[in-house]
């Protein structure tokens, strides 16, 4: 998965998975663009990417702001000069009762984990394209799985899948390519609050919270960010370069269907 003298534009990539994505791919030789809204985080992963050697450039933005997609792609085109990866990963839905969710939670949730996502596929598309590069949608099991907990989240992974197919047949014309990733349970400071907040209300042990939810969700175990990080990882690399279109669970077994 030799990754250098690519260029890997990771959003959302303060925390979480997409702080995974980008330590995986920079380990892989990539030089990295960081965007996400914490200009503080930004600099910590960029530092520390550069401290082991290797390249990152840290733009702090809120993909939800109309021209920010453009601006963040022109900065881009100008330096480093090219651009071979897109990880669209940004993004947090609220949970909650189908009827207590405003207008504002829904537009809020499609604002940063879809229409941003559209945005910078679109801005990216002819840098992409002029070097047979690749787009990596993170989306979430809860879009192949559709619960009553989660109608904001389950609806915006589906749409990012259906995207996916769209981008990838114009892709075959391209000669980008297009995949997404739908993790399921995976060890983030979110994940890690809703552990909080059940062994606040219920006062079992953190071992006991963690083995319900992955009952619950029918998964082997959380995941991880590097679970996810070497996924990318294999599909932007020569190793993965038929997958065109997929979009794959990465689930320990929650997904119970073809």
């Amino acid at each position: 998965m030799e990754l250098a003298g690519k260029v890997a534009l990771v959003t959302g990539a303060s925390r979480g998975i997409g702080r995974g994505i980008a330590l995986g791919l920079a380990e892989a030789g990539a030089s990295l663009v960081l965007t996400a809204r914490d200009a503080k985080a930004l600099d910590e992963i960029a530092g520390s990417i550069r401290a082991n050697g290797g390249n990152a450039l840290a733009l702090a933005h809120d993909l939800r702001e109309m021209n920010v997609a453009q601006a963040i792609v022109s900065r881009v085109a100008a330096e480093p000069g090219h651009l071979d990866i897109l990880v669209n990963n940004a993004g947090t839905t609220k949970r909650g009762d189908f009827a207590a969710l405003t207008d504002a939670d829904w537009q809020d949730g499609f604002a940063l984990k879809f229409f941003a996502h559209v945005r910078l596929a679109r801005a990216a598309w002819p840098l992409l394209k002029a070097r047979h590069g690749s787009l990596v949608t993170i989306g979430g099991t809860s879009g192949r799985k559709p619960t009553a907990g989660f109608t904001i989240g389950s609806s915006v992974n589906a749409a990012c899948a259906a995207l996916t197919k769209a981008l990838a047949d114009l892709g075959k014309r391209d000669g980008v390519q297009v995949n997404c990733i739908h993790p399921s349970l995976v060890d983030t400071d979110r994940q890690r609050g809703r552990i909080r907040a059940e062994m606040d209300r219920s006062g079992r042990p953190e071992a006991e919270v963690r083995a319900q939810f992955c009952r619950e969700m029918g998964t082997t175990r959380f995941g991880t960010p590097q679970d996810v990080a070497a996924l990318v990882g294999f599909i932007v690399s020569k190793r993965g370069s038929w997958l065109q279109g997929a979009t794959i669970d990465l689930d320990g077994g929650e997904i119970p269907v073809l």
